[in-house]
């Protein structure tokens, strides 16, 4: 036995001063009272019987002190906090992993509990309750991240607390992380074990590192949920058409993860009005894909929604929302230096959202020397700049040494004999057929791409050149009848499409349980995000971008301020598209590392080991007889 509250020595010192104090007032007691009677000779035989029991009167009187000093010595070493030796040593160590990933949204828990997470909440509870006095117990939150919730404590106000600070994500969990971070947490720990409280569709328990291996840790699974129906939606991205940015199309997925049939209503709304509704049925663990070509009404933000009709059940509402957002209609800044192109001229009049600027070669030459090109895309129709711009850059006919590639020897009649149909220049045109009266051979570096190619060589050529994109085409386009075809607008404007990355790179939404980066132009930026919900918190910059790791499905705002420029706002969305994570029926059984997880058990709720409790009872049932038998007259 020994005391993890006062120590022994300070004890004593309490129970000989208290002790003290108890017998001067049982002295006080003793003391007799004076008590007047009418005639004396009544009493003499009363007093008599008196002194025959006067032994077993003291002896009453002392039997009464010492229950007083037994009381008092038992309340001080209630102050000691007694413990077992073996208790201490042998005590658990457990770290709690509960899953507040998307799946543990579900509502298809009893009453009151409202979601998977507000069961598990309460099951931790119900562990708390039953918490020996020598554990100790961490409280972590798992999802795209582990977050432990408070300290390893065995004080179980705290770990309430810590409880209390559970919150679900719209992210898939990372079990084989969490699984690390408990065994970090452990190590060295007695009698360690790690408790999982989930609907239990974690996945392998296996990542980039390889498999996760428990060593000494005992794993306990509780299980969380009960229904298997949900609808969702798995697939959502939208873009605009390059050459009519006032149209788009959409693409998205509607997956049934449940046993049954069930019936549908899908939205489809474009900054907040409705753009299509369509009524489906799905199969048992059907995927439907959906495309809605050639659709228009919306600027800037797409929203589509899942409803369930009539008996259909859906336990997840988390993946029945999805967010998008269209690129913004910028017009590109297009410089063009050119002596005189009436072709060149006319076909960059086709896109509204160029803002064209002609310029001499001179006047090029002039102002490159004097300032830094502010422009999007730079076009050199028959001229070459003695050295690239710091811009996208289209060369027609380049000549010189200043052209991006170099130009070899002249080809008669070149044709497109080889093209490569997937790069996105040539998008929707046709090249096979175009007449070429002359042109040249050009020569790209490791790395380009020969997009069109004569049998004597490349002529289209596309690659790029101090983190700037080019195209050069080997042949004067009026020594040709490509400005006769469609295929020549075509050809610039998804040239100059592929520079600005309107459909190359342009992101509709991000996925949930990743790390954004999300560009912001500067690298001393401060950067503020407004969440879905409204809350903003301050977020890093690094090398141009704010970092961020998402866990919220829906429309978010980030707010940068550069030093001495102005604040600047950048809007996206994020979604989780997750058809594993929508799929919530729940699992039975975990494996980990080749071993089944055992049930919880040892969580005897309402039964405290701590000894001083017992103690305290003990106090207060021998005051509550004490009294009584002093009532009475039995101790007195």
């Amino acid at each position: 036995m020994i005391f993890s509250g006062l120590p022994l020595a300070q004890m004593l010192a309490i129970f000989g001063a208290a002790s003290a104090f108890v017998v001067a007032l049982y002295i006080l007691k003793l003391r007799r009272r004076t008590v007047s009677v009418p005639f004396g000779k009544l009493w003499r035989r009363v007093l008599k019987d008196k002194e025959a029991t006067s032994l077993f009167s003291k002896l009453k009187r002392l039997l009464s002190l010492l229950l007083q000093l037994a009381l008092l010595a038992m309340l001080v070493v209630a102050l000691g906090d007694p413990r077992a030796r073996a208790a201490i040593i042998k005590g658990r160590t457990l770290v709690v992993l509960v899953d507040a990933s998307a799946s543990m949204q579900a509502t298809d828990v009893t009453p009151p509990a409202k979601t998977r997470l507000d069961a598990a909440r309460e099951e931790v509870k119900k562990m708390l309750r039953g918490l020996g006095g020598s554990d100790r117990m961490l409280i972590a939150q798992m999802d795209s991240q582990v977050t432990a919730l408070g300290p390893m404590s065995g004080d179980t106000s705290e770990l309430e607390r810590a409880l209390d600070l559970l919150r679900p994500t719209d992210a898939r969990a990372d079990f084989p992380r969490a699984l690390r971070f408990a065994n970090d947490a452990l190590r060295g720990a007695d009698s360690p074990e790690i408790v999982i409280v989930s609907d239990g569709a974690l996945g392998e328990a296996k990542d980039a590192s390889g498999a996760v291996h428990l060593g000494d840790a005992r794993l306990t699974f509780l299980p969380i949920g009960q229904s298997t129906r949900n609808l969702a939606i798995s697939q959502f991205s939208v873009r605009r058409y390059p050459l009519d940015k006032n149209r788009y199309e959409v693409m998205l997925e509607v997956t049934n993860t449940g046993p049954e049939a069930e019936d549908v209503e899908l939205s489809l709304l474009g900054d907040g009005a409705l753009v299509d509704l369509s009524k489906l049925r799905l199969k048992p663990g059907e995927r439907l894909p959906r495309f809605y070509p050639n659709l228009s009404g919306a600027s800037r933000a797409l929203e589509a929604k899942l409803t369930p009709m009539g008996d259909s059940k859906d336990e997840l509402p988390a993946d029945n929302h999805a967010y998008a957002l269209l690129p913004e209609r910028r017009r590109a800044k297009v410089l063009v230096v050119t002596a005189g192109n009436t072709y060149l001229e006319a076909a960059l009049l086709l896109d509204e959202y160029l803002e064209v600027t002609l310029i001499t070669p001179r006047a090029y030459a002039d102002k490159y020397r004097s300032s830094e090109l502010r422009t999007d895309v730079v076009i050199f129709d028959g001229v070459t700049p003695a050295q690239p711009p710091k811009a996208h850059a289209i060369y027609l006919d380049p000549r010189g040494p200043g052209a991006p590639v170099k130009v070899d020897a002249e080809l008669k009649s070149p044709g497109f004999d080889r093209i490569d149909r997937k790069h996105p220049i040539i998008r929707w045109t046709a090249l096979d057929d175009v007449n070429i009266a002359r042109g040249r051979k050009l020569v790209g570096e490791p790395g380009d791409k020969a997009v069109g190619a004569s049998v004597e060589g490349p002529i289209l050529v596309a690659g790029t050149r101090g983190g700037f994109r080019f195209v050069a085409m080997g042949f004067d386009a009026r020594d040709s009848d490509l400005p006769l075809r469609v295929a020549w607008p075509l050809l610039l404007l998804n040239s100059i499409n592929w520079f600005t990355d309107e459909d190359a790179r342009y992101i509709s939404s991000f996925r949930t349980g990743e790390v954004w980066r999300v560009p912001v132009g500067a690298n001393n930026a401060t950067a503020t995000l407004k969440k879905p919900g409204g809350a903003t918190e301050q977020v890093p910059v690094h090398e141009g971008r704010a970092v961020y790791l998402g866990q919220r499905a829906g429309f978010y705002e980030l707010s940068t301020v550069a030093p001495g420029g102005e604040p600047q706002t950048t809007t996206f969305a994020a979604n989780l598209l997750d058809g594993e994570e929508s799929t919530i029926a729940p699992v039975p059984e975990l494996l980990v590392d080749g071993k089944k997880a055992g049930r919880l058990e040892g969580f005897q709720i309402g039964v405290r080991r701590e000894i001083w409790i017992y103690l305290l009872l003990l106090v207060v049932l021998l005051t509550v007889l004490e009294w009584a038998t002093y009532h009475r007259r039995l101790t007195v």
